[in-house]
């Protein structure tokens, strides 16, 4: 089986951290973040996968490869400018199959896609919506199912009295290719407002699905994929490593201070005497962590470090990132790669401090 990835969007939201690195090969606890859904497609039974790519699109083919050390075959297309969801797959027609699953490359689950597939064939269908249901129906675009499973339609930021269901698109569909037809070639499109409304009625189904979803494009979904990956929230070869004790710690690292689960620490790592790490923490490669410094539900990237009597909590540094003696870095706050912060400084509020930026001794209590 095949599969279509979108990877193509800037991750503009989770700026700083996607300024210098591409959103999909963006670490998510100690390995690139779409690395899980080739991880979930290929448990499905996909082993070959299309990359529809834009921006920065070498540092994703530089990252993953050709697929093979995940054990699938990976194939890239570099939209020329960005074409939207339908756009992007049409411009991606000439190396597709009779049928494929079509994906959107931020989403991190463990929806159940065998499933999916096979109601797909059961159904005779041209396209399958993966749905999901959510406890806030107001907040999203909800789909309205017939009693067959066919789609009825689609309804947009509905008002309480307009609710009469709580699934919404999960963004995985399994397609047949005869529905490219419905797309005119080299031109920005929707697959989700220009193809799917003229499906209604014509092969157009929804499987309704259980299970853990979650979109990461933002610091905040960011911060909770990398817990509920921590926590065994979502079925994950990562999890499973953790194994019982929730706890991973690579090798020739040195520690007199304490990790507490669960939390991932990685090779090189050196933790001072009367530091604490976790729980809810991720620590890259090679990061050093001074005396009596917190770390708690952070994620603190490759070659950190942070000094003496720091508190970090709720946060994520950059690779490389600097900072200094007594500084408290928390609720929300992001900082870019190579980010150096001075001591005796205070972030907090969801501050967001770009790649380079420096900031002297005492220079913000934010």
């Amino acid at each position: 089986m095949q599969a279509l990835i979108l990877v193509g969007g800037e991750g503009t939201r989770l700026r700083p951290l996607t300024s210098t690195v591409p959103k999909p090969v963006m670490p998510l606890v100690d390995r690139p973040f779409i690395s899980y859904m080739i991880e979930w497609l290929r448990g499905h039974g996909v082993d070959d996968m299309v990359m529809s790519c834009g921006f920065l699109a070498a540092g994703v083919r530089n990252v993953l490869g050709d697929g093979s050390g995940l054990g699938v075959k990976l194939r890239y297309v570099e939209e020329p400018r960005p074409l939207g969801t339908g756009g992007a797959l049409k411009f991606a027609e000439s190396l597709l199959d009779e049928r494929f699953f079509m994906l959107n490359g931020d989403v991190l689950t463990d929806f159940d896609l065998s499933g999916q597939l096979a109601q797909h064939e059961e159904t005779h269908a041209r396209c399958t919506l993966a749905l999901m249901g959510v406890e806030d129906p107001s907040a999203y675009g909800l789909v309205r199912l017939n009693d067959d499973r066919s789609v009825k339609g689609f309804l947009e930021k509905p008002s309480p009295d307009q609710i009469d269901t709580d699934l919404i698109s999960a963004g995985a569909y399994v397609l047949e290719r005869d529905v490219l037809e419905l797309i005119p070639p080299d031109t920005n499109a929707s697959i989700e407002r220009d193809v799917f409304p003229e499906l209604v009625g014509d092969g157009l189904y929804g499987f309704a699905g259980d299970g853990y979803w979650l979109d990461i494009g933002t610091p905040d979904r960011y911060l909770q994929a990398t817990f509920d990956i921590l926590e065994r929230n979502v079925a994950t070869a990562v999890g499973n490593e953790l194994g019982d004790n929730y706890l991973s710690v690579a090798g020739d690292g040195s520690f007199t201070g304490r990790v507490v689960p669960p939390a991932r620490v990685g090779t090189g790592c050196r933790i001072a005497g009367d530091a604490r790490v976790g729980s809810l923490a991720v620590l890259g490669d090679n990061v050093r962590v001074g005396e009596s410094t917190t770390i708690e539900r952070a994620v603190v990237f490759d070659g950190a470090e942070i000094g003496p009597n720091c508190h970090l909590r709720y946060c994520i540094l950059g690779a490389g990132a600097r900072i200094g003696a007594n500084t408290h870095i928390e609720d929300g706050t992001v900082l870019g790669e190579g980010v150096t912060v001075g001591s005796d400084n205070i972030l907090t509020h969801g501050a967001r401090i770009f790649p380079g930026v420096s900031l002297p001794d005492g220079a913000i209590r934010f």
